[in-house]
């Protein structure tokens, strides 16, 4: 039976899992769909949308964070961003956002507010923020195979059903 002692570190072996997904079909995109343009959208591409998932999470390492000392990882430019860039880069971001987090929990399980914090459309205890991130990467994870389908390169099972596999992705984000 798990205790209130436990919830930090079972919240923070989920994201570390949330990251091994996305990692995972990064990892698994055929290069040839990398720079396709978005249907209906032709100045965004898969590339930008991968590399966006970092970017976005820098910038909320940056807004909630960096006043209380976590460091920000550097962006990567959407327009360039490879795969062999942004596997490591998506390492760094991870590892900021399990710092933020990790200071919510510090501070009785809720991020202190920050004076770059100007939305304040998002409640800032963990179990909000870490929801929010988790459901944000989801959505581009789908928008990503569901481009790839529209683009003519249907992800094998193996890739579409791996992305479901969170036993097997949370097993290999502890190694």
């Amino acid at each position: 039976m798990r205790t209130a002692l436990d919830q930090p570190d079972m919240l923070l072996a989920a994201w570390r899992t949330n990251n091994r997904v996305t990692v995972f079909l990064v990892e698994h995109l055929p290069l040839e769909i990398w720079g396709a343009t978005v249907p209906g959208a032709p100045r965004r591409t898969v590339q930008m949308i991968a590399g966006h998932i970092h970017n976005a999470r820098c910038t909320w390492i940056k807004t909630l964070g960096q006043e209380y000392g976590i460091a920000v990882p550097r962006s990567v430019n959407r327009h360039k961003v490879g795969p062999k860039e942004l596997i490591p880069a998506l390492g760094r971001s991870s590892r900021g956002i399990i710092s933020l987090l990790t200071l919510g929990f510090d501070r009785g399980g809720t991020i202190p507010t920050s004076s770059l914090y100007t939305w304040r459309n998002l409640p800032l205890d963990v179990g909000h923020v870490l929801t929010y991130f988790v459901a944000h990467e989801g959505h581009h994870r789908g928008q990503i195979v569901m481009l790839a389908r529209q683009l003519g390169y249907r992800l094998p099972v193996e890739i579409t059903g791996g992305l479901w596999q969170w036993s097997k992705r949370a097993k290999e984000s502890r190694s």
